[in-house]
């Protein structure tokens, strides 16, 4: 009668070893003395109390149904996971695992969102492209009138971020997320990558493939790990290419051509192995529009002479390519927790979409049209770029640890190029063997393995 009386009171007793039962529950491995529920007290404070005026206050309006259940407590939204004992006592916090399964599924992600962050706007779309188109050509001209060599430098840094927004336009076209007009995201798709030398169909088939299989090592398309087997198959200029900054930030072109190491095909050829035979045509448009932007150059260099077009377009398409390498490859390496790369069973379209990163990239976040929400866009890409910030705050309760607040950045998002370094030195290959497996890190890169 009396651990009833206790039991209604909210003075469970808890026995001496509990497990983790999940997330957000709390245990004990050490025995310890008994306590209650709500109190720090033991069974010799407990004496002393009044129980008659006590269980006047508890027994009111009670339910005394029978109820059997184990002593825990659940921890909400807000604990966000941090769990420090049995109700905050006796337990420091367990390490959190980036690799366990998460506690919510793709639906709970999916439902936190604000329906009005998945509409199109086409008008808005297009006013972007607008902007962006207008300014690389006012650019253009303000150099080409001044054409001196204290603006060249200006004009590079400036020209080559804004052909990265127009990439992420277009790649808006290819997801979809630009309209529901398939035609006109086709159309300006084509004009736009056409004219920083990206096939339209032939990346946006093989990106389309990234995001189905983030996070899989062999089923991922850009920036995967590269297998240990690969990796020591790899001769010593490929490895110091592939890890020595900068030469992996001008892999695009070569990515566009061969794919990546272990990888067969083009994003040109319409019999790749990145495409099924009902994509051909689209590959052959996609590959006529780029060699028509080449042609168009070549008669330009005529025209302007090709010093002139190396200025205006050479070197501002090599800016380009470097803001794309840093920024695609930044969102699924770098961060100073290692993260989980997805074989097998153990991979799911949820897991493999959580181990991307966001990063902020300071005044640029508005030039390149927030690309750096790239949690939220991985898992939903057809939300359009600019409810990308609102979807991505909606979801942050849900995700709890397996959303990584990013590192503020300065107006320059200069702390991105340490990042980057460090993770080139780090992360080399990942093991042939098992279903979640982290980047290990050869310390004598410059050596191959028959040595």
């Amino acid at each position: 009668m009396a651990s009833l009386v206790l039991s209604e009171c909210g003075l469970n007793p808890l026995p001496q070893t509990l497990t983790r039962l999940g997330p957000g529950i709390i245990s004990h491995n050490k025995p310890s003395k008994t306590r209650f529920l709500y109190t720090n007290r033991t069974l010799t404070d407990l004496k002393g109390l009044p129980f008659d005026k006590f269980s006047r206050g508890c027994f009111r309006e009670r339910n005394w149904g029978l109820k059997v259940s184990a002593p825990y407590k659940v921890a909400n939204d807000e604990d966000d996971n941090k769990v420090t004992g049995f109700n905050g006592v006796g337990e420091e916090e367990k390490e959190f695992d980036p690799g366990s399964p998460p506690p919510f599924n793709l639906s709970d992600v999916r439902a936190a969102i604000p329906k009005h962050c998945w509409v199109k706007d086409p008008w808005r779309s297009m006013s972007y492209v607008v902007r962006d188109v207008a300014v690389v050509f006012g650019l253009a001209a303000g150099a080409a009138y001044l054409n001196n060599w204290l603006v060249w430098p200006l004009y590079w840094a400036a020209q080559s971020t804004m052909l990265w927004a127009i990439f992420v336009l277009g790649h808006d076209c290819g997801h979809g997320s630009f309209s529901n007009n398939h035609n006109l995201n086709s159309v300006v798709g084509h004009i736009l990558h056409s004219s920083i030398l990206v096939p339209y169909h032939g990346w946006r088939i093989s990106h389309r493939t990234h995001h189905q299989n983030h996070g899989h090592v062999e089923k991922d398309e850009s920036w995967h790990p590269l297998s240990e087997k690969i990796y020591k198959s790899l001769d010593d200029m490929t490895k110091k290419l592939r890890f020595t900054v900068p030469f992996p930030m001008l892999a695009y072109p070569i990515y566009l051509w061969s794919r990546s190491p272990g990888k067969t095909g083009s994003h040109f050829h319409p019999n790749s192995d990145l495409f099924v035979p009902s994509e051909k045509i689209d590959v052959i448009t996609s590959t006529a529009c780029w060699a028509a932007m080449v042609a168009l150059l070549v008669g330009l260099s005529f025209v302007v002479g090709p010093i002139q077009l190396l200025n205006l377009y050479g070197i501002p398409y090599v800016g380009f390519v470097m803001w794309l390498d840093l920024v695609t490859y930044l969102h699924h390496h770098g961060h100073e927790d290692k993260l989980p790369w997805y074989r097998g069973k153990e991979w799911s379209y949820l897991r493999g979409g959580l181990t991307t990163l966001d990063r902020d990239y300071g005044w640029i976040n508005n030039i390149h049209h927030d690309i750096g929400t790239h949690i939220i866009h991985h898992l939903f890409p057809q939300i359009p770029h600019y409810h990308l910030i609102e979807a991505t705050e909606a979801v942050k309760p849900v995700l709890g640890k397996y959303y990584r607040e990013p590192k503020k950045s300065a107006p320059l998002p200069f702390h991105l190029i340490g990042d980057l370094i460090r993770s080139m030195a780090r992360d080399h290959y990942v093991s042939d063997a098992g279903d979640v497996v982290y980047y290990q890190t050869d310390y004598q890169p410059g050596r191959s393995s028959s040595e």
